[in-house]
């Protein structure tokens, strides 16, 4: 069996950057699969801290890979990579 790339997301509520990100996910997700885990920085003072205003904030496998925007083609040449 495969493993799935695991997808993470940085961001809260009411950030549209954050909700345009998860509609790039929700795509991306729909023609390769991977685990997506959604966090809401927000809820984690750390968090807050380390990213502010810098949401969203996306991770492949743990390492960040795109701020504020999501570039489509670069997500699908990360997914379709081997799972370290």
């Amino acid at each position: 069996m495969n493993r799935l790339h695991t997808v993470t997301l940085y961001g809260k509520k009411e950030c549209c950057l954050c909700d345009q990100a998860m509609s790039v996910l929700y795509k991306a997700q729909a023609a390769e699969p991977f685990v997506l885990e959604k966090i809401d920085i927000a809820s984690q003072p750390d968090l807050l801290e380390k990213y502010g205003k810098q949401i969203p904030v996306v991770l492949v496998d743990g390492i960040e890979v795109f701020r504020y925007r999501i570039r489509e083609d670069r997500l699908a040449a990360l997914l379709a990579l081997p799972v370290p």
